[in-house]
C-alpha cells in the first residue's frame, strides 16, 4: 500500500525535494544576517551596510545605492541595544504596510470592492487570507519578494471579495488585473524557505 503510495507520486515528491534543495541554496548564499552579509528586498539582492552610531540619537534604516549595487544602511543610535533582525523587522513592516496599501488602493476600486479592515503580519502558513468579514491580512515578508509578487496577492485576496472560493470565476477575477499571476504564484512557491528564513539567521 505504501509501496504504491509512494510510486504514484514520486514525480510529485522528486519535484517537491529538488525545490527545497533550491531554496536552501539560495537561503545559504545570502548568508548570515550581518554587516557585508545580503538580503532581499524587494525582489532584488542588497547588501547590509551597518554604521556605528558615534554621536547618532536613534536607530535609521534606509535604501542606497552603492558603488557595487544597492543596499540597506543601518545607521546605529549611541544606546541602540537590538539585533540587527530586530531593527529590521519594523523597517519591513512599514515598507510591506505601504506597499500593500499602494496595491489596494489601485486595484480595489477596479474591482468594486473595498476591504472591510487590512492587517499586516508574520504568517507561516498563507501570504494573504480574506476572512468572511471582508478583513484582509497579509504577511510582511512579501515586501522582501518582487513587486509583482506583491502586488498578485493582494489582487487575489481582493478577488475573494467578490468570490470566496477558488472556482473559475474566481481565477478569471485575477487574472483581469495579473494575467500571469501563475507566474508570480509559483515564485512565492519556489522562495518561501528564502523568505521565511530572512531574519532568521540573525547574529
Amino acid at each position: 500500500m505504501a509501496e504504491s503510495f509512494v510510486a504514484e507520486r514520486e514525480t510529485w515528491l522528486r519535484r517537491h525535494l529538488d525545490r527545497q534543495a533550491r531554496q536552501r541554496e539560495a537561503v545559504a548564499a545570502l548568508g548570515p544576517l550581518r554587516d557585508g552579509g545580503f538580503i532581499r528586498f524587494r525582489g532584488e539582492s542588497h547588501r547590509l551596510r551597518v554604521v556605528a552610531g558615534a554621536g547618532r540619537r536613534r536607530t535609521t534604516v534606509s535604501r542606497e545605492g552603492g558603488d557595487q549595487g544597492d543596499e540597506l544602511v543601518v545607521r546605529l543610535g549611541g544606546a541602540e541595544r537590538r539585533s540587527l533582525d530586530a531593527i529590521l523587522e519594523p523597517w519591513l513592516r512599514e515598507k510591506a504596510r505601504a506597499a500593500i496599501h499602494r496595491e489596494i488602493e489601485r486595484h480595489a476600486t477596479a474591482l468594486d470592492v473595498a476591504p472591510a479592515a487590512i492587517t499586516i503580519r508574520d504568517a507561516r502558513t498563507r501570504w494573504g487570507s480574506c476572512s468572511r468579514a471582508r478583513r484582509l491580512s497579509f504577511s510582511w515578508r512579501l515586501v522582501l519578494a518582487p513587486p509583482e509578487a506583491l502586488e498578485t496577492v493582494v489582487v487575489h485576496e481582493l478577488a475573494h471579495l467578490r468570490v470566496f472560493g477558488h472556482g473559475p470565476g474566481f481565477w478569471a477575477i485575477v487574472a483581469s488585473r495579473r494575467p500571469d499571476h501563475r507566474q508570480w504564484r509559483s515564485w512565492l512557491r519556489d522562495h518561501a524557505l528564502e523568505l521565511h528564513s530572512a531574519l532568521a539567521s540573525a547574529e
